[in-house]
């Protein structure tokens, strides 16, 4: 972290003002430090970001070479972490185990010089790691309760033991990250109910419409993967998602008389089908979504688009289509071609692939078809066989995972061109011909 950028080493001297002056600059530098820690902490709500930044920002201000924060897990009575420096697995053990544990389970700080000769340090992890702790930092970080909902570890300083302006200043770092950790967590619940409330939603659906059942979830899944193939911002393909989730919604409008008539509808049945994207909008515009999903409304309701602007429900054209009503559209005919029906099996893989570059240009953003071919094998057919997954040979997955939709497209018009593509071929068509029970 950085101090102030004009403040000048004072040289020492018995001068009472210019001891005092001293004094004022390391309070100065300290105070700016925190600042600075309360800054960078201030706006993260990922808690496993906020835990690495926390101990970047620990072991940066007390010039330490590691640093662990450890969080209190008072439903199983555990200090856990996910993120530690050296270490890549979460680390688990009951509170009172070890120096941390120690501490956890006390309230004391520990500042100890010489980490093998107390009897409470545990060298399990230096063991397993084949790093040597020297002298170690531990203190119980606590909230505006005053409860203590973690601990700081921090290792081997690199110019000797800790001190107590070490201690001064750990102590201030911990009231500041113990805020933002409740914060983030507090983030974390709400993000949980909401996806929880989001896909309950889709769940809704999906169990109303039998004759679709899944369809929603393999949307999203499928949207998914093209957004993250596009390489789009985090959060946009979190819009995405939601979106996928609720796309159908609308079908809560439909009457069940035409929703699932499976013959062949009259033109009135089909018009009343089509009102379900507008209502989609209409159902999800009543939800308070947070700021950068916002849009949901809009992407949801524009999956029956075109983008020759022959679409529904607005007939938008082009680049007044939201890019993932764009990448729904695709997800959405893919899967309508892809699924069993009680009335029909599913189409066969070629077909719909020819069906989807017929159509690009006219129904379909090219950009968006030319990456949903290049999902892989694994991947897809996993998404197909939604909750059938057990059902999968992990060895068969290890093959598919080296072919796309595109490899299997030109595998299937033209033929294999080695024993490994023929293999590959056969095992796909293997569960995407496959028949369960009561079909």
């Amino acid at each position: 972290m950085q101090t102030l950028k004009n403040s000048k080493t004072i040289p020492k001297s018995d001068s009472p003002i210019e001891e005092m002056l001293e004094t004022l600059q390391k309070e100065n530098e300290r105070l700016s430090s925190l600042l600075n820690v309360a800054q960078s902490l201030s706006n993260v709500m990922d808690i496993d970001e906020l835990l690495f930044k926390i101990m970047e920002v620990v072991r940066h201000q007390l010039s330490a070479d590691r640093c662990t924060v450890f969080l209190v897990d008072s439903e199983r009575n555990e200090l856990w972490s996910k993120v530690a420096h050296g270490l890549k697995n979460e680390i688990r053990f009951p509170i009172g185990k070890g120096i941390a544990g120690y501490v956890a389970r006390t309230g004391e700080t520990l500042n100890i010089k010489d980490a093998y000769s107390d009897s409470r340090f545990n060298p399990e992890v230096d063991k397993k790691t084949g790093y040597k702790t020297h002298n170690l930092l531990t203190m119980p970080m606590r909230n505006k309760q005053n409860e203590i909902i973690g601990v700081f570890q921090v290792l081997n300083k690199k110019s000797g033991p800790f001190n107590e302006e070490d201690e001064e200043l750990l102590n201030a770092i911990s009231s500041i990250a113990a805020s933002a950790i409740e914060n983030a967590q507090l983030y974390d619940e709400l993000h949980k109910s909401f996806v929880s409330f989001m896909e309950t939603l889709s769940t809704t659906l999906d169990a109303r419409d039998y004759i679709t059942s899944g369809h929603s979830r393999r949307v999203t899944l499928y949207a998914v993967q093209v957004a993250r193939l596009m390489k789009l911002p985090k959060e946009e393909v979190e819009l995405i998602r939601y979106s996928a989730l609720l796309h159908d919604i609308g079908k809560l409008g439909v009457p069940e008389i035409v929703l699932f008539k499976n013959k062949k509808l009259t033109e009135e049945e089909y018009n009343i089908i089509r009102r379900h994207a507008a209502l989609s909008r209409s159902i999800l515009q009543k939800i308070h979504f947070q700021r950068h999903l916002k849009d949901i409304p809009e992407i949801a309701a524009s999956h029956h688009e075109k983008v020759d602007g022959t679409g529904y429900p607005q007939g938008l054209k082009g680049e007044q289509i939201p890019l993932g009503g764009k990448i729904l559209a695709v997800c959405d005919v893919f899967d309508a071609l892809t699924s069993r029906r009680q009335y029909k099996d599913r189409m066969d893989i070629v077909e719909v692939t020819e069906i989807l570059d017929r159509e690009t240009g006219t129904a379909f953003e090219p950009y968006v078809v030319y990456q949903f071919k290049n999902i892989t094998l694994n991947v897809l057919i996993e998404i197909l066989e939604f909750g059938h997954k057990g059902d999968f040979n992990p060895e068969d997955l290890s093959l598919l995972r080296n072919f796309t939709l595109k490899d299997l497209t030109r595998i299937g018009r033209h033929g294999a061109e080695n024993e490994e593509e023929q293999r590959a071929w056969e095992t796909f068509q293997f569960y995407y011909q496959r028949k369960y029970k009561g079909e």
